[in-house]
């Protein structure tokens, strides 16, 4: 059994679907980052991540770089745990309102040109393929993976604040929550 962390990414310097298609931190960000790796490098050495799993979008990359760095780990690039992809026809402008409107709603009921409850299998299956590992994904990825486990219908079951830690255990390919990250006090868009 090995023990697998899913991480938000820490405070962006925009919000998504701004001017900005990819952010990098703000320096609140990069001192959140800076605090999720001394979270992690604090861990009982059977428990400390080894591997380093990032989406590929900056804030992801930038919230990873502290702990990988301390490990001396290289950080690998998955698509398969970044953002929810957004329909192909949809403007910058209409990005937030779909995205609020998911956020509201069940899996099977997004629209667009993607099967966004196979989506969030997808992304189970990317975290669930990786032992011992420090994974920084999105707010809504890390809603794919628990709510597929659950088996709930629903988008939203967690609000993680930035740099918020998940813990699962994993076993056999099968993860199994351990504790839920901290949640949000304030709004994602």
């Amino acid at each position: 059994m090995s023990r697998v962390y899913l991480i938000r990414h820490a405070k962006p310097s925009a919000t998504w679907g701004g001017d900005d298609d990819d952010p990098g931190l703000d320096a609140q960000g990069q001192a959140q980052a800076e605090a999720a790796a001394q979270t992690l490098l604090a861990l009982p050495p059977d428990q400390c991540p080894t591997r380093v799993v990032s989406s590929p979008l900056r804030r992801c990359r930038e919230t990873a770089h502290p702990f990988a760095d301390a490990i001396g780990a290289t950080l690998e690039i998955d698509p398969a745990v970044g953002e929810i992809p957004t329909p192909s026809a949809l403007s910058a402008e209409e990005r937030g309102p779909w995205l609020r409107k998911a956020f509201a709603g069940r899996w099977a009921d997004i629209e667009g040109d993607l099967d966004y409850d196979a989506w969030r299998g997808t992304v189970l299956s990317a975290v669930a393929s990786r032992e011992h590992a420090a994974v920084f994904s999105h707010f809504v990825a890390i809603n794919a993976v628990l709510t597929r486990l659950a088996g709930e219908p629903q988008v939203i079951t967690l609000r993680p604040d930035h740099a918020s830690i998940s813990v699962f255990d994993l076993k056999d390919g099968v993860l199994t929550l351990i504790e839920r990250g901290p949640e949000a006090t304030t709004g994602v868009l």
